[in-house]
């Protein structure tokens, strides 16, 4: 279960619960730091302690940004199976494949986060289909989801910049 869930806990679980989230912290600012197997080995404490989408999500990220981007993947499949509700595994494993080159099997898990009810950051999925569907040559679709991340974050730099980019070339 999520950290941001409520729940029903046993005494126990709700320990368990509050260590998991300690680790996560410590794995998160070492993350920021840089210490990449310090913050994966901190997450998967975490997971230990008591297994949330957002710890595997986030040991994911980690391995992305230490170049293991299958094991990126495996761990956005495993935060899935805790709570499918959670829209960041679905982007970032969108974003994953896009790294890959995989941009068409991208396509179906930037949806999938377009439509989750716990996510905050919708506009992340749109500006990767944005970019997907440019690559592909279908340039409206890619102005329209640029435009819908810009519509969701006026201050999501990089969407205002492929939009504005792209709607100069089609002027």
């Amino acid at each position: 279960m999520p950290f941001g869930r409520e729940e029903h806990l046993t005494e126990e679980e709700g320990a368990a619960k509050r260590e998991a989230l300690l680790f996560f912290q410590q794995a998160y600012e070492a993350q920021m730091r840089g210490e990449l197997d310090e913050a994966a080995d901190l997450y998967k404490q975490s997971i230990t302690a008591y297994p949330t989408a957002e710890a595997h999500t986030f040991l994911g990220w980690t391995y992305s940004f230490m170049g293991m981007t299958d094991e990126a993947i495996d761990e956005c499949h495993r935060a899935i199976e805790v709570d499918p509700d959670f829209g960041n595994p679905y982007n970032d494993i969108g974003a994953y494949l896009i790294e890959k080159g995989d941009h068409y099997g991208a396509v179906p898990w930037l949806e999938r986060a377009i439509d989750s009810t716990r996510y905050e950051a919708h506009f992340y999925p749109h500006f990767n289909l944005g970019r997907v569907y440019e690559k592909k040559g279908k340039l409206f679709d890619a102005l329209n989801h640029y435009k819908a991340a810009m519509d969701l974050n006026p201050d999501y730099a990089l969407a205002v910049r492929a939009f504005r980019k792209l709607q100069s070339k089609l002027n």
